[in-house]
């Protein structure tokens, strides 16, 4: 999720970009109707496709400890889940067969 946007003033990093007229126009649309400014609107959708980009990606770096624990709960024998046992046992509610 996406942090509040922080007041103007706790604004401290510039970015700068470049954009055609036609991406300009539909960003400052975009902004308008959403009731935030420009840099609000941007900052905004560019943090939520960065933090999906991030989410996205298949590769973990962990340490050797953590790797080790990871291998360890793959490696034990699988437990009785009941739980999980009657979720599968019943019926998708959009299966109308």
């Amino acid at each position: 999720m996406v942090a509040p946007t922080p007041t103007t003033s706790a604004r401290s990093a510039r970015l700068g970009l470049r954009a055609t007229p036609e991406q300009e126009a539909v960003l400052r649309r975009a902004a308008e109707v959403s009731h935030k400014s420009l840099t609000d609107f941007i900052l905004d959708s560019a943090c939520s496709a960065a933090e999906q980009t991030l989410l996205d990606q298949r590769l973990f770096f962990v340490s050797g400890s953590q790797y080790q624990a990871l291998m360890d709960l793959l490696e034990r024998p699988e437990q009785s889940n009941d739980g999980l046992r009657d979720l599968f046992a019943r019926r998708a509610p959009w299966d109308t067969k």
